[in-house]
């Protein structure tokens, strides 16, 4: 099956952006997963914006601005119009690799102007909450987001990491436009509340994490060793039997995908968080040009009908990876 350079666009739940269906994450340009080139990273920027996505998702917790720093590098020269950037904030470093959620008013003023510093913009397209806050109420960075939206420094707001409940408590102050949730055939707590109500709320969805963090790429194998300073080094869904049972799984799932289907397993597991009527936006993080071509071609790769219910037969036994949080990185 060739690899389309065509991208659709779609419109972003009631926020109306007209986006990619394929974003191009920047996670891993931050330093959680080891070190980086930059010129390999901004090459595989570019080469997404030249084939069709132009929407970018970065955080201010990506390295406290260098994912960000280094996304405004790769887009220099682009027409600011004709690229959609998401940032998010409400993260504080605390030293050295730790962070702590802080969605104060004044953490998130001063997180916006930082981020729009370091991606060498006047406005952010999209400005997510990046992690709920237990220690400020909701109401309070809601009221100093629709302030930033008044003053033009923010066009719309969404969350990432809540609940529906949160959701909820959020949009009384300011509607939530759009939702960023872990979402993988390794992780699907979303489909129980959350994506129902992000669909019967119009809240644009784009998910993180398609691939689960490395496992669906088809490239790790038993024993497999990180880097040190790569977050997965330490995390127990990527150690022992964990590891070993979501790796056998991930092996039917290839045979699935490249004798039947002729594509990737990467390809097949992108497209199927795609097929989830609530998603409309899938991020795709990577170092690599070739890997760019492999997720555009996923959101033409029709997943429905038995080959969905296929999909869940072999997943039926995974195990959970719950991901990252703030606390544990």
């Amino acid at each position: 099956m060739t690899t389309t350079t065509t991208m659709q666009q779609i419109r972003l739940g009631r926020s109306e952006l007209s986006v990619s269906r394929i974003a191009f994450g920047t996670w891993q340009l931050g330093g959680d997963w080891g070190a980086t080139d930059d010129q390999a990273a901004i090459r595989a920027i570019r080469h997404a914006h030249d084939h069709g996505i132009n929407f970018f998702d970065t955080a201010q917790g990506y390295g406290f601005g260098t994912s960000e720093r280094l996304l405004a590098r790769a887009l220099e020269g682009c027409r600011r119009e004709d690229v959609v950037i998401a940032t998010k904030g409400g993260l504080r470093s605390v030293g050295g690799p730790q962070v702590e959620r802080d969605a104060s008013p004044r953490s998130i003023r001063a997180g916006v102007d930082d981020s729009l510093r370091a991606l060498a913009t006047d406005y952010i397209d999209l400005f997510q909450v990046h992690w709920p806050d237990p220690k400020t109420p909701f109401a309070e960075t809601a009221g100093a987001l629709a302030e930033l939206v008044t003053a033009g420094k923010v066009r719309h707001v969404g969350v990432s990491n809540f609940s529906a409940e949160q959701m909820d408590a959020f949009s009384m102050t300011l509607p939530v436009e759009t939702l960023q949730p872990p979402y993988h055939l390794f992780h699907r707590d979303a489909e129980g509340q959350i994506l129902p109500y992000a669909q019967a709320h119009d809240i644009g969805v784009l998910v993180y994490g398609p691939l689960a963090h490395g496992m669906l790429t088809g490239g790790l194998a038993v024993g497999h060793q990180f880097a040190e300073d790569d977050w997965r080094s330490q995390s127990t869904d990527f150690q022992g039997d964990a590891l070993t049972r979501n790796l056998g799984v991930v092996a039917a799932l290839e045979r699935l995908a490249t004798d039947e289907l002729g594509v990737p397993v990467s390809r097949l597991a992108v497209a199927w968080t795609l097929a989830n009527p609530a998603v409309q936006v899938a991020i795709v993080g990577t170092r690599s040009a070739e890997h760019v071509d492999d997720a555009i071609a996923a959101a033409s790769l029709d997943v429905s009908g038995d080959l969905l219910r296929r999909i869940d037969e072999i997943t039926r036994d995974a195990v959970h990876i719950a991901g990252p949080r703030p606390e544990a990185m």
